[in-house]
Order: structure tokens, then sequence, then C-alpha cells
């Protein structure tokens, strides 16, 4: 038995080492695909239809996360059957979520089809329809194929649960590298109006799921291709049950950032998201980073941990410990030489303040920080404490119109955010050594 664990422990480790390489690949060109799209579309676009646009975009991950979960609970689901060797549960479980996402996506690109139709738009968005006259057709252009997106992307989740995150982030990197070469041919033929861009940006990543899903049901795992008679109601509730909590955090996420993009197009201006959003994207290359390491975690965890092998969690989390403590001194460096990154970068297209600049770090190194956790506990399903936590996403929205109230000051609205993200830092540090140490009980344990 000792020999069986250790091999077991041996593989688990050993395809997580190759995933990690192969993800800081495949995250690397994925990084620099984003790099240069940023003063591409800037250039294309402008900054207020570029802040338009962003704002849109961070709109538009609301209905990716319409999943309830589903994706997450897949992955989790797959990864357990896997350490069982449970091939029929599994496909029950793809055909099942499969079965689902066209259940949900239909009523939901009905409602929000009519919404952008009929709706006020440009009050909500607070643009002027003099500069985009096109937004209404533009987003019902982005909601149909989001829609679309939103059904085939589980398939990411599939190579997740089957511990396989590299080739997940290489249908990514994929979509935004078709995206690229999109927008960059309609800028050098002057057609990158606002409806092309949006349109280009969307569709890419469908056609590469599109690509994606003959190339893995019939191919690379023909033992999980979704039917409509493996399809069942029970493997649906229970993955149902775990993507509820997934849901949950997902959306208190939604709200705590995704959000951001519109309160500040509302309170500021939409020209204030381009700088914001340019000063995310430089310092959330070491969440890509970060992201790389910590996400075949995941599911790796969920295998040792159906195991009962807690030395591995054990040393898995003094690595991370290690790795975070560097990722802050990263976060440093970027913050002091990011004047001159952005004059190499964006030149004089936009000015991001150093002050946002390093608030961003400031925000950046506490989401990290809160990964580096939470990564584990939902590896086990431990969910329920992080749950209670999102509170904090309620309050955001209302003590980040106070401050901006009261300051009219971007900087103490990013200040905002990153005071919502403190309680669940502090849960997160206290569930995971709980369950370490075996003194997890209650609410603490699951």
């Amino acid at each position: 038995m000792t020999l069986i664990a250790n091999d077991t422990h041996t593989r688990r480790t050993s395809l997580l080492i190759k995933n990690v390489l192969l993800s800081f690949f495949i995250k690397g060109w994925s990084a620099l695909v984003v790099l240069v799209m940023v003063p591409l579309t800037l250039q294309c676009l402008g900054a207020y239809k570029n802040g338009v646009w962003l704002t849109i975009s961070s709109m538009l991950v609301w209905i990716d996360q319409m999943d309830i979960g589903l994706g997450n609970g897949l992955r989790n689901r797959l990864a357990t059957c896997k350490a069982h060797n449970d091939n029929n549960a599994s496909r029950q479980a793809v055909s099942s979520t499969m079965a689902m996402l066209v259940c949900i996506v239909i009523p939901t690109f009905l409602i929000l089809a009519l919404i952008v139709w009929f709706g006020d738009v440009y009050t909500f968005l607070n643009v002027d329809p003099v500069i985009i006259p096109e937004l209404r057709v533009a987003l019902l252009c982005a909601v149909s194929i989001i829609c679309c997106t939103f059904v085939l992307k589980f398939i990411s989740n599939v190579y997740m649960g089957m511990q396989l995150p590299a080739v997940s982030n290489l249908i990514v990197a994929l979509g935004q590298t078709l995206a690229l070469i999109g927008t960059w041919l309609l800028y050098i033929n002057g057609n990158a109006t606002f409806l092309l861009i949006i349109a280009v940006n969307t569709a890419a990543p469908l056609l590469v799921y599109l690509v994606a899903y003959p190339y893995t049901f019939y191919i690379r795992f023909t033992e999980l291709r979704p039917t409509w008679k493996n399809v069942n109601l029970r493997a649906a509730l229970q993955l149902g049950n775990l993507g509820i909590k997934f849901f949950w955090l997902q959306i208190a996420g939604i709200i705590q950032f995704m959000t951001a993009n519109i309160l500040i197009s509302q309170f500021f201006t939409p020209e204030m998201v381009t700088p914001y959003q340019i000063a995310y994207r430089y310092m959330s290359l070491v969440v890509v980073f970060f992201t790389v390491i910590c996400m075949p975690f995941w599911n790796a965890t969920t295998d040792a941990y159906e195991r009962g092998d807690m030395v591995w969690i054990e040393k898995a989390g003094k690595k991370m410990n290690t790795l975070t403590i560097l990722i802050f001194l990263i976060l440093v460096l970027m913050t002091v030489f990011s004047p001159l990154v952005y004059d190499l970068w964006i030149g004089d297209k936009c000015d991001v303040s150093f002050a946002m600049t390093a608030m961003m770090a400031l925000y950046v190194f506490l989401l990290v920080l809160s990964m580096r956790y939470s990564y584990f506990l939902n590896g086990i399903g431990a969910l329920r404490m992080q749950l209670y936590m999102t509170v904090s996403a309620i309050v955001f929205i209302p003590l980040a119109w106070l401050v901006s109230l009261l300051t009219h000051n971007i900087i103490w609205f990013m200040a905002v955010m990153c005071f919502c993200n403190l309680p669940g830092i502090i849960v997160n540090i206290i569930q995971f050594n709980k369950i370490l140490k075996g003194t997890a009980t209650g609410v603490w344990r699951r």
C-alpha cells in the first residue's frame, strides 16, 4: 500500500510539474498577446471608445459566469471520478453539464436581447450616442456570440478536471491570438470600427472552441463524449449543489471587480476606464504567472484529498508561501519601473498615474494572497466560509459610491476594492490551517 501511495504521489507531482512548465510557455504567449492588444485597440478606437469596449467586455464576463458554477463543479467531479477510475460517472457529468448549459443559455439570451434592444443602454453605460451610434447593435452582436461560447467553454473545464490545465490555457491563448490577428487586419485595412472590433474579439474564442469540441470528444477523450442518453438528473443535481457554491463565489468576484469598469464609467467618465485597465493589465501579469502555478494545484489537491494524502497538500502549501513572497517583491519592482514601462508600451496615448499603479499593485497582491489559499480550499470543496465572506461584495458598491462621492478620486475608489478583499483573505488563511491540522469542525470543515 505504501508503494502504491508513493507511486500515486509521484505521478501526481510529475503531471503537475509538466502542466506548470507547459502553461508557463502558453501563458507567457497569452500575456504578450494581451500586452500588444492594449495599444492596438487604443490606436483603433481612441481612449473614449476603448473605455466603452473595456466596460462592455467586463459585462460579458457576467454572461460567462451564468453557468451557476457548473464548470467548476464539473472539474471537481471529473477529478474525483478519475481518482476512483469511474468512467461512467465522468461521462454522465459531462453530458449533464452540457445539457444544463443549453437550458440556461436559451432564456438568458432571450432576456438579454430584449434588454439590449429596448433598454436605455446609453444611459446605463454613460455613453454619448453621437460618438457611438452603433452601441445597441454592437451589444446585441456581442451577446449573441458570447451565448454560443457559453455552452462550449465547458471544454476547458474538462481538461482541468483531467488535470491538464495546460490544454485549457492553450485554448484560451489561441482565442486571444486569433482576436489579435483579426484586430490587426482591421487596423491595417482601415476597417477598425467599434462594431467590427467587438465582433472580432468575441467571435475569435468561439471559433477555437468549435474546433476544440470534435478534437476533445472524438479523438482525445472519446469515453467522455456527451450524449443525450447519458444525461442524468441525479448527476445534474449533484453538480448543481456544488456548482451553486462556486456560482456565488464567482458572482461575488464579478460584483467586486468586474463591475468596477461600469462604476468608474458612472462615477467618473468612460475615458477613465482606459488608464485603470492599463494599470490592471500591467500588474495582472503577475496574476498570470501565479495562476500558471496555482491552477494545476486545484485538481491535484482534489486527487490528493480523495486519497487522504495530506502530506502532499502540506508540502504544496509551503511552496505556495515562498511563491507569494516572490510575487510581492516582483510587484514592488513593477511599480518602481512602471513609468518607464508605460512610456515604452503605450507612449503618450494615455496617462497612468504612479498612485493608480501603486494602488493596483496592492490590490493584485491581495488577490494573489487570496488565491494562494482559495485554490486549495476549492480543490477539496471547502466553500462554505468563502460563501459567508461574499457579504463584502455586497458592501462594495455602496461603499465605493460613498467614497467616490466624497473624494471624487479614483484612488480612493481602488482603496475600497482593497479593503473589501481583506475579510475573505483572513478567513481563507484560518480555514486552510484548520483543515491541514485536522482541527476544522462545523462550517470550517466544508
